[in-house]
């Protein structure tokens, strides 16, 4: 039995080890289905959070198994969720939190959409994640969650362009085999964790376009395998950080735009050997710029601009041979001396040079020939703002790759020489403010990409040269303040002419006729010449002119017709000898500012409407046949006449007013009819436009809720009607009334265009509509209002621009206005891009931009948008309002004043003159511009050198401290000024003047996103 027993037991053993690994297989199956089906349940809580305009997840259902889904993969082995991929789709929602049950997840990249909200702390449940990258999601928030840190097996963190703010959480020292962390172009604040240091796999770390201050803990020391370490753009300080000299790997380093100080290492080329790029622009290095940068062979890219560099720019750079960007501009590099430019000639052994820029420092000495024999990949060469003299070298043409030439503002003599035609594809030549002489070489008709020449201010002479015609994308043609003789060459009338400037030259004969032909011409200026004959009436067909100076010349004959000219601003015929009246159209330009016609022999009455209402905006004086005008002119009454063909013009008025009378009248009754009719088809707007969720309001708890729409409750006018503030419900809630002015035209139509506009669309940075009445009040008159959230801080037209009473409270910092373009621009975007049916806003100006208790800017008054058609490619103008109200004068675009199609351009211009606004603290109808310039203009021709000069210097506030505006000025740093540079260029580049050279919304949102001001976030 025994000897049995002994021989089956292993039989036995096997039986009930089969036994077990069938129950197990079948418990794992078990387990495997569950598992799936949790994934694919997490899938769809995903997805239930997102809207995908382009249908990216319409294979997200039961047809499909959820491993063949779009952007989805599983493993091989356990059929789970290993990667999920949807970047780049436009999806708009939030990231639900049940990603943190996807627990094989090794990859979660959404990057590139419009998610908004926070990252969920639940992607810290994901131990197995390699990979994650929410980049490119302009407004997702919050901070970043401290338990990323249990994601252990992380290599790749990417969290660049979001909105996220307050610090780095010292607990992502705890990655550590993290390899990248970029988290660039976010809101981030406080200081540089040392505890990062312990990241001793990083390779690439990128924290630029943040908030960060303090010093760059020695810590980094420890990061031995790091070669890309990227701060630029934040406020931090301390001297060039010492751990940096000890990581020998290092290829990459962007210090741009901080407040570093002090001298560089001697020894810095020694210690980092590696580099291929340096950017240390826009801080406050001193010292000498180290000689044994020499050393660093493979370096590529050499940024030393806007800091405080001294003595000379070393010789020995000519060992660079991979050099390829080399600038240092606006130092005090040189001594105004003739040995200041030997490091030019030592860059000839630099062949792969494409830029070089040592502009605005102290360079003298003559310009060498040895810039001739630089590197033949040359693209750009700026020598600008500095003290050189000499001549421009006739072998200039070597440099055949060249597409920018800036030799402006320096003391140039000689000759251009005619061998500079040979640079074909240059694209701008900047000669300006030198002393050359002779004639404009005709050569320069070769250069036929040339977009501008710039050749003002020098002693030129000769005629203006016809080869010009040859340069077809000729845009900017200035040429003042020479002694150019001539006239202007018909040649050029064939070009696409933004600005010809030829004033203060001796000019002769007629005016061309052909100047009807340039239809893109913005700026005209032919002051101070030699003109004579009539005024061309071609000009009237410059649709696009804004300024037209022809003072100090000798035109005769009357002014001739221009009024098609509905854009032009700035308009001189002044010491000229023009006879005849006063032209009446020039009543009816729209947004004319100034107007000067003094010294003619005109005669007449002078009008009273338009222009001519404001004394201060129009100069009539040394003619002295005029009479009538305002009162404040002083001049003569004008003689009643009688003469026949008075009779006739009163006989004319007179049936003509009978005729509108007439007309009028059928008018009145077809619309009485037509609105029977309606009636009769169509029910009234009532609150169910809104849908369900809006409470009902009546006209009596209005009225009850403003004091009987009081003055004392009435915070805003426009052109539909006012806004008052008052108290509604048993809480007492403070909201903000819009009633509309229903006699006035439009005023209707206003109304359902803002209801249609608002009853679908929800964003934090659109003002909340409560609530609409469309009632009758206790006249029996019909009475519509909107009923608002209340905005305590007004609007931005009053921070900006506030009573002498209250300019004591004016205390917005550079911070707080770029807080609120962002603002505009989100809504902007969200408008344009992320509605159901897009809407054009038609009015954005910033008495239409409220702030709330914590300054978050709402954009509000929609009773001018227009939704799009569902092509999206132009409005529809339906009932919703009137086709001819195209915005506020100034903020409007102007294509509209051209009758150009409603678009979403129209919306990015007004924001772009904003933002100009913002910064600059001057209305686009301010006085203060004169002759050649509106705001956009005054912004460029300051823009970089002289922003200082044209910011609002109430924005060196700090908060609380507003009478210490000099003492924050001082403070002000150079990396602080390259951002608002940067700031200034995003509403030059979104207010241009083509609507095809503006920023899409989208970029615009990236791009202050990613620019941040160099001021504590407390001040």
């Amino acid at each position: 039995m025994d000897h049995l027993l002994m021989n089956t037991r292993p039989l036995i053993y096997h039986a009930i080890f089969l036994l077990f690994l069938s129950l197990s297989i079948s418990k794992f199956s078990l387990a495997t289905t569950l598992s799936n089906e949790t994934d694919k349940l997490t899938l769809l809580e995903f997805k239930s959070h997102i809207d995908s305009p382009l249908n990216i997840l319409a294979s997200w259902n039961d047809s499909f198994h959820f491993c063949h889904w779009v952007g989805v993969t599983c493993g091989n082995k356990h059929q789970r969720v290993i990667s999920l991929d949807l970047k780049n789709n436009n999806l708009v929602g939030t990231i639900s939190p049940h990603i943190g049950n996807l627990s094989f997840l090794r990859s979660l990249n959404l990057a590139s959409n419009s998610f908004h909200g926070v990252i969920p702390s639940e992607v810290g449940y994901l131990t197995k994640l390699r990979n994650l990258n929410l980049s490119d999601n302009p407004i997702l928030g919050g901070e970043i969650p401290v338990n990323l840190s249990h994601c252990s097996n992380l290599q790749y963190l990417d969290l660049q362009y979001n909105d996220l703010v307050l610090g780095i959480p010292s607990e992502l020292g705890f990655l550590s085999k993290l390899q990248m962390l970029i988290l660039r172009n976010n809101h981030l604040s406080g200081r540089f964790p040392p505890s990062l240091g312990n990241l001793s796999s990083l390779q690439n770390l990128s924290f630029a376009y943040n908030n960060l201050e303090g010093e760059i803990p020695n810590t980094v020391a420890q990061m031995k395998s790091l070669t890309y370490f990227r701060v630029s753009i934040n406020n931090l300080s301390g001297v060039f950080p010492p751990s940096l000299y000890n990581l020998s790997l290092l290829t990459f380093i962007a210090l741009t735009s901080n407040n570093f100080t002090g001298n560089l290492n001697p020894d810095l080329g020694i210690a980092l050997q590696n580099l291929q790029i340096l950017r240390i622009g826009g801080n406050q290095f001193t010292g000498t710029i180290p000689v044994s940068l020499s050393n660093v062979s493979d370096i590529q890219g050499l940024d030393l601009g806007y800091n405080n560099f001294t003595g000379t720019i070393p010789m020995s750079f000519g060992n660079l041979r991979n050099l390829q960007w080399f600038g240092a501009f606006y130092n005090l590099l040189g001594n105004y001396s003739v040995y200041d430019l030997s490091f030019l000639s030592s860059l000839n052994n630099c062949s792969q040079l494409e830029y070089l820029d040592v502009s605005g420092n102290q360079l003298g000495g003559e310009l060498p020939n040895s810039i001739t024999n630089l590197s033949i990949q040359l693209l750009r060469l700026r020598l600008d703002h500095n003290s050189i003299g000499g001549s421009i070298p006739t072998r200039i043409s070597n440099l055949v790759s060249l597409t920018e030439l800036k030799l402006g503002s320096n003391s140039l003599t000689g000759n251009i020489p005619s061998s500079i035609g040979k640079l074909t594809i240059l694209n701008g030549l900047h000669l300006s403010k030198n002393k050359l002489t002779g004639v404009i070489p005709s050569s320069i008709g070769n250069m036929t990409r040339l977009l501008n020449l710039y050749l003002e201010n020098n002693n030129l002479e000769g005629s203006i040269p016809t080869s010009l015609g040859r340069c077809s994308h000729l845009q900017d043609v200035i040429l003042s303040h020479n002694k150019l003789n001539g006239t202007i060459p018909e040649q050029l009338f064939g070009l696409p002419l933004v600005q010809i400037d030829v004033s203060h030259n001796s000019l002769t004969s007629s005016l061309p006729p052909d100047f009807g032909n340039l239809k893109l011409l913005v700026l005209l200026d032919v002051s101070y010449n030699k003109f004579s004959k009539e005024i061309p009436a071609q000009l009237g067909e410059c649709l696009a002119l804004e300024t037209l100076y022809m003072q100090g010349n000798s035109f005769e004959g009357t002014i001739p017709e221009l009024s098609k000219l509905k854009g032009i601003q700035y308009l001189d015929l002044s010491h000229n000898n023009l006879s005849g009246q006063i032209a009446s159209y020039m009543v009816n330009f729209p947004v004319l500012q100034t107007l000067n016609l003094s010294f003619n022999n005109l005669e007449g009455d002078v009008p009273i409407e338009g222009v001519f209402r404001n004394a201060s905006a129009f100069e009539i004086k040394g003619n002295t046949g005029l009479c009538g005008g305002i009162q404040e002119l002083h001049l003569p009454a004008c003689p009643i006449q009688r003469s026949k063909k008075h009779k006739k013009h009163f006989a004319f008025k007179l049936i003509l007013a009978i005729s509108i009378a007439v007309a009028f009248c059928l008018t009145f009754f077809s619309l009485m009819a037509l609105s029977c009719l309606k009636k009769s088809k169509k029910k009234s707007l009532s609150i169910s436009t809104f849908g369900p969720s809006y409470q009902k309001i009546s006209y009596k708890e209005l009225h009850n809720a403003t004091d009987g729409f009081s003055l004392e409750n009435l915070i805003g006018s426009g052109t539909f009607g006012g806004v008052y503030k008052g108290k509604l419900g048993p809480d007492e809630t403070h909201v903000a009334v819009k009633v509309l002015n229903l006699q006035k035209q439009g005023a209707s139509k206003s109304f359902i265009a803002e209801c249609e506009a608002l009853r679908n669309i929800r964003h934090r940075n659109l003002v909340k509509i409560l609530t609409a009445c469309s009632s009758i009040d206790f006249k029996g008159n019909d009475f519509k209002a909107l009923v608002y959230e209340f905005m305590p801080n007004g609007s931005l037209e009053m921070q900006l621009h506030p009573e002498d009473a209250l300019k004591q409270l004016r205390s917005l910092n550079l911070l707080q206005r770029i807080n609120i373009a962002i603002d505009v621009a989100s809504a902007l975007l969200y408008l344009h891009h992320h509605c159901q049916t897009p809407i054009i806003h038609c009015d954005l100006k910033p008495s239409n931009i409220l702030l709330d208790d914590d300054m978050i800017a709402h954009i509000s008054d929609f009773g001018l948008a227009r939704l799009l058609s569902k092509s999206g490619k132009e409005a529809f103008f339906n009932q919703l309002s009137s086709a001819g109200i195209k915005g506020t004068v100034g903020y409007a675009a102007p294509e509209y004043g051209m009758g150009s199609q409603l678009s979403t351009n129209g919306d990015v211009y007004s924001f772009g003159i904003i933002l100009l606004e913002t910064l600059t603290g001057r209305r686009p109808t301010d006085k203060l511009f004169k002759d050649d310039l509106n705001l956009h203009n005054f912004v460029k021709l300051a823009l970089p050198g002289r922003v200082m000069e044209i910011v609002d210097h109430s924005i060196f506030n700090k908060a609380g401290e507003n009478d210490n505006m000099v003492s924050s000025w001082s403070d002000w740093t150079s990396g602080q000024t390259e951002c608002l540079i940067s700031v200034f260029q995003i509403g030059l580049a979104c207010s241009a003047q083509s609507p095809i050279n503006r920023m899409d919304m989208n970029r615009v949102a990236l791009e202050l996103l990613s620019i941040k001001r160099q001021i504590p976030l407390e001040a």
